[in-house]
């Protein structure tokens, strides 16, 4: 997990991940490694010979209910906590899930209709609405 309060990833899953893998491999330079996922792949792509900085994702299996589009992940000390601030201040929580060794993500929508994700320590279960 990286610093609470900061950018951590950002995924874009949509219906054609290998085409939009290849339009930002060209477009923005990036390197692309396939990602195993059940039964298909998707991919983290990234500046030559560093981290990746993102993901390329399908809109299927685990990733079958998230947005289509940019969804940005922050790095938060509790998300289950920080859930709890977003309807509180008016946004809602699409959907909860556990992601094992990164600790729990809670995928949102604020009050202008923009998604985005906490990560972070917290356990999923009996959590708001939740990824099965």
């Amino acid at each position: 997990m990286t610093t609470p309060g900061t950018l951590g990833w950002i995924d874009l899953t949509v219906d054609d991940a290998q085409g939009l893998r290849d339009f930002y491999a060209s477009a923005v330079g990036w390197a692309v490694t396939p990602v195993g996922m059940d039964g298909y792949e998707d991919y983290a792509v990234g500046p030559e010979g560093e981290d990746a900085v993102a993901g390329v994702c399908h809109r299927r299996g685990s990733n079958a209910s998230m947005p289509t589009g940019w969804v940005p992940y922050f790095s938060v000390d509790d998300a289950l906590t920080r859930g709890d601030a977003v309807v509180a201040g008016g946004g809602r929580i699409l959907q909860t899930r556990d992601m094992g060794s990164y600790g729990t993500m809670v995928v949102c929508e604020d009050p202008a209709g923009h998604t985005f994700a906490l990560i972070g320590p917290g356990s999923a279960t009996g959590a708001g609405p939740s990824e099965d």
